[in-house]
């Protein structure tokens, strides 16, 4: 390692800050350091930047990780921290996920209702994400969904100000930022969480072998195996910000089981289908993906280009 510290890039929202020290945190006690051997560097994303209108709208995933992309390849900054569900399925070949930290809770939560069920008649409900929009009308095609984007303060502001009756957080994202006892947690098995959701993606430059070596003190080989599993299933179904997805992934000693749905943007139309595999065979999530296809309507397959 050299003399100089480690920097670390982050987004500059308060969640992405708590993950970067986390990181760190993780980092320096596995490897014995002060903290103060890794400097984080935070950016204001695009995604951050632009709040009116929905991420597919205006560049999709890309816009959480392209500036921290563009300083790794720099060398302005050695590896960064992402929110694994924000990076896009089809990464550059010079970037590795070199560790994954053990995951959180993968749970949504709901604020402004005890339930879905309990949603008032023509609830409005604001979320910009497919995956949340499309379950909530299949659960409930009465209410409408209204656009909420911003960190976790801006949507629990907006929801206060009365621009939506409930939104959707997710529950990692709450406990991380100390906000554990607010809303209600829907039961997984219900309610879908989505592709990646609680896992934190650490990557740097796939030739460092110095970084990629640091960094494999603190991979999880539970929430990688599962992490890369719903990456895989992703790519395997083509599915892209437009595409609701939903995936719940469960251990067993040496193996994965992936429950998936797959919806209409409107969520009238639904496909569901379950496939339990071992942890070595990379081919589990592809024929999930190939399930799921062969079940769905032409107007859910539309918004996937998957076999």
């Amino acid at each position: 390692m050299t003399d100089r510290p480690l920097k670390l890039g982050t987004r500059n929202s308060p969640l992405a800050m708590a993950q970067a020290e986390e990181t760190r945190a993780r980092l320096c006690a596995a490897h014995g350091w002060d903290q103060a051997r890794v400097e984080l560097v935070p950016v204001t994303a695009s995604g951050d930047k632009v709040l009116d209108r929905p991420l597919a709208e205006i560049g999709g995933k890309a816009l959480w990780t392209k500036e921290l992309d563009a300083w790794l390849h720099a060398g302005e900054i050695d590896f960064a921290v992402h929110s694994a569900k924000d990076v896009e399925t089809l990464r550059p070949d010079w970037i590795a996920i070199a560790a994954v930290l053990p995951r959180e809770d993968v749970r949504d939560v709901l604020l402004g209702a005890d339930s879905i069920a309990a949603l008032p008649p023509g609830a409005r409900i604001g979320t910009s994400a497919p995956r949340r929009a499309a379950q909530a009308l299949h659960l409930r095609p009465d209410c409408t969904v209204v656009s909420f984007r911003g960190n976790v303060a801006t949507r629990l502001g907006k929801l206060a100000a009365g621009e939506a009756d409930a939104t959707l957080l997710a529950a990692a994202g709450l406990n991380r930022l100390g906000k554990a006892e607010l809303g209600v947690r829907l039961d997984p098995a219900e309610w879908l969480p989505a592709p990646g959701q609680g896992a934190i993606a650490i990557e740097c430059r796939a030739d460092d072998e110095a970084m990629r070596g640091l960094l494999a003190s603190i991979d999880h080989a539970p929430s990688r195996a599962a992490l890369m599993a719903e990456r895989a299933l992703l790519a395997a179904l083509g599915g892209n910000c437009h595409s609701p997805i939903a995936v719940l992934t469960s251990h067993g000693e040496d193996t994965l089981t992936m429950r998936s749905a797959i919806f209409t943007l409107d969520g009238s139309e639904r496909a569901e289908a379950t496939h339990k595999f071992a942890l070595d065979d990379s081919s589990g999530p592809v024929i999930l993906a190939r399930q799921l296809l062969a079940q769905a309507s032409p107007a859910i397959r539309e918004h996937f280009e998957g076999e």
